[in-house]
């Protein structure tokens, strides 16, 4: 296959082709945490997180834990707990330069989806750390966001994916390890790498 050559390169180019979105789109996006949103994070035990340097490089994290480990302190404020990973701290990192923030909120068997961004600091208060304790194990760290927007995002994307249906989903046979593909990259022995995932989801969860 050849390389793309037609590319959409303004804003008008890019209208025409997708054209103007439905008023109640266009008007959905609110600026705090309401009734509807506090109760979608209440019942979200992953999310996923976009931050950027302050040149742009990016990052996406995923973050997970039982439901409703995002807190909603206020109508403008979410915190986030930071529990043990690899300490690469890439989000921690882009937030000291850039703390501009998004959040997709995923709910397990829902089409549709919570979106929030705002501006987001690393917090270290040992009372508000506490509370979010699992296992007796408060977490270091926590993001606190103060949301500038937010809003649901129609169910397209998982009806189309066939997300929540288990006899959809393709076969993971041939997939790489997590082990082997560390072994791989890092050029690192793979038994050496499946020793030390093994510990780490057995021993490092909180």
């Amino acid at each position: 296959m050849n390389m793309p050559e037609d590319f959409v390169r303004t804003k008008d180019e890019l209208k025409s082709i997708i054209g103007m979105p439905l008023e109640s789109q266009a008007n959905k996006i609110i600026d705090h945490i309401d009734d509807h949103c506090k109760r979608w994070i209440e019942r979200c035990p992953f999310i996923v997180m976009a931050s950027a340097s302050a040149e742009g490089a990016m990052d996406i994290s995923p973050k997970g834990d039982p439901a409703g480990f995002v807190r909603v302190l206020d109508r403008h404020t979410l915190v986030i707990p930071d529990r043990p990973g690899n300490r690469r701290s890439d989000t921690f990192l882009n937030v000291l330069e850039n703390p501009n923030v998004g959040i997709i909120f995923i709910v397990p068997r829902r089409g549709e989806t919570l979106r929030v961004s705002g501006e987001a600091r690393i917090v270290r208060d040992t009372s508000l750390l506490q509370t979010m304790a699992i296992q007796n194990k408060a977490p270091q760290l926590a993001l606190l966001v103060r949301v500038n927007e937010a809003f649901f995002h129609c169910g397209k994307s998982m009806i189309r994916s066939r997300l929540w249906q288990p006899d959809a989903w393709p076969s993971i046979d041939g997939l790489p390890t997590y082990a082997q593909a560390l072994a791989d990259h890092a050029n690192e022995p793979e038994e050496a790498m499946q020793e030390i995932v093994t510990r780490n989801e057995r021993e490092r969860l909180y």
